[in-house]
């Protein structure tokens, strides 16, 4: 086993289509899963160097990262449609027709992103007024997302190859990507942001700068993979043009993984709306509680993702049963680990919310939450593949539906009721939580068995 962690970690050249599917789980989800918390350490990072210079400037950081929401939900929805399509070419060992799936969603990325990242640059204190910033912030802190919308192509390029390298089998590359944008803007932040020799302080600025640095040095280690054609996928030169036929298939799959990503994002809008009923004490439990959800969710997600990538290549192989029985290892394992991880929030949630807050009140609110949530992981576990497994056959308007009605038909709705008809409080918007995802996971499996996912043609 310890000889296969390390061959997962350093890169493997195995036919995930062939060798034994648990021991392709576990190749392709070590690195994914380790790139997943790599993600959450530039936010982690930002946030801690930028905290030293007062709520301003904590506040610049949170309203942007609201901003970005809509590229995070386009860089996922073409990530997507880039898996489907990559992978399915690499499991049909095509691979001059998944260099030209890569380049269209290269092209795709830079479009969107030049789209989005011109207008976000010019009327940054515009888009801070209208998220309520104060003088000060639109003043003073506006470079902060001028930089980060205007240079937001980065963030794109690093969703859309890593999905690249992630689908033809190079977990270990996409991990180390972010391993050396981490690494770089870790050691940048502090120089940037207070400066050091004949470094100036930069402040909010500098933050904004060493991440788009960090990421920028990230692409080009990118690139380089990519034409040194070392990994399993190259680019071709005479790929480099744009192919109508594929870049329809790409939009047309990516718009159902951005739907997704939209729908699940604005949901949880509505929950914070509902929770914030109950106070700020009520709100605080419920932010601190989700955010350590999510967390430890990164690594049930490195794994659905190492599922959409098994899908991918069997289907394209030609061994839509053994991509079936990918998909279900692959949930039972999260299900199992997850499952571990429930009984201990279950046992002890304060311990984990006191981790970030002394104040007991809302130390109370949020141990609530962790642990009511905490009795659907099994069922969310399982889900969450299901899902992936959709998305990874190119069947994006699948789980975009299954978003729809748990998300906005039943959590949104049952959570308001719950919370306020009932009395239950914020316990109310917890069990609408539970009885979502658990609906979600329930559909996810009936529709995953009737097996329509593996007749379809990407």
């Amino acid at each position: 086993m310890w000889k296969d962690i390390k061959e997962s970690i350093s890169g493997t050249e195995k036919d995930f289509t062939k060798i034994k599917l648990s021991k392709a789980i576990l190749l392709l989800s070590i690195p994914m899963v380790m790139e997943m918390i790599m993600e959450s350490v530039f936010a982690i990072a930002d946030i801690f160097f930028v905290s030293k210079l007062g709520p301003d400037a904590i506040a610049t950081v949170g309203i942007t990262e609201s901003l970005l929401t809509i590229i995070y939900s386009i860089g996922m929805g073409l990530s997507m449609a880039t898996t489907a399509l990559v992978s399915r070419r690499i499991g049909e060992k095509k691979p001059y027709r998944a260099s030209v799936a890569a380049v269209q969603s290269i092209i795709a990325g830079a479009v969107i992103s030049l789209l989005i990242g011109i207008p976000g640059m010019i009327f940054a204190k515009d888009l801070l007024r209208l998220m309520g910033a104060n003088a000060e912030i639109i003043e003073h802190g506006y470079l902060y997302p001028a930089i980060l919308l205007g240079s937001n192509i980065i963030i794109m390029l690093l969703f859309i190859i890593n999905a690249v390298f992630r689908s033809s089998g190079d977990a270990a590359i996409s991990m180390r990507v972010l391993l050396l944008a981490n690494g770089i803007n870790i050691i940048l932040d502090p120089l940037f942001i207070f400066g050091l020799g004949p470094i100036p302080a930069m402040g909010i600025k500098g933050a904004a700068i060493a991440t788009t640095v960090g990421r920028s040095i990230a692409i080009f280690y990118q690139f380089y993979i990519l034409f040194k054609g070392n990994g399993r996928i190259k680019i071709y030169k005479k790929a480099i043009s744009l192919n109508m036929k594929v870049m329809f298939d790409l939009i047309k799959i990516s718009l159902g993984g951005i739907g997704q990503s939209i729908i699940a994002t604005s949901s949880w809008i509505g929950m914070v709306r509902i929770i914030a009923i109950f106070g700020s004490t009520a709100l605080a439990g419920y932010t601190i509680a989700i955010r350590i959800i999510i967390f430890i969710l990164l690594p049930s997600w490195g794994m659905s993702n190492a599922a959409a990538t098994l899908v991918g290549q069997n289907l394209g192989a030609k061994k839509p049963d053994r991509a079936e029985r990918a998909v279900w290892t692959t949930g039972y394992i999260n299900m199992f680990l997850l499952g571990i991880v429930s009984v201990i929030f279950i046992a002890e949630p304060h311990f984990f919310i006191r981790l970030f807050i002394e104040n007991q009140d809302v130390v109370n609110s949020g141990a609530r939450g962790l642990r009511i949530i905490s009795f659907g992981f099994i069922f969310y576990a399982m889900g969450m593949v299901m899902i992936q497994a959709f998305n990874g056959a190119g069947d994006t308007k699948t789980p975009t539906l299954i978003n729809v009605i748990c998300f906005w038909i039943i959590e949104i709705p049952l959570a308001y009721f719950f919370a306020t008809a009932n009395g239950m409080n914020e316990s109310g918007v917890y069990i609408a939580i539970i009885i979502a995802e658990s609906v979600m996971a329930s559909i996810a499996m009936w529709l995953f068995k009737k097996g329509n996912w593996k007749r379809k043609e990407v």
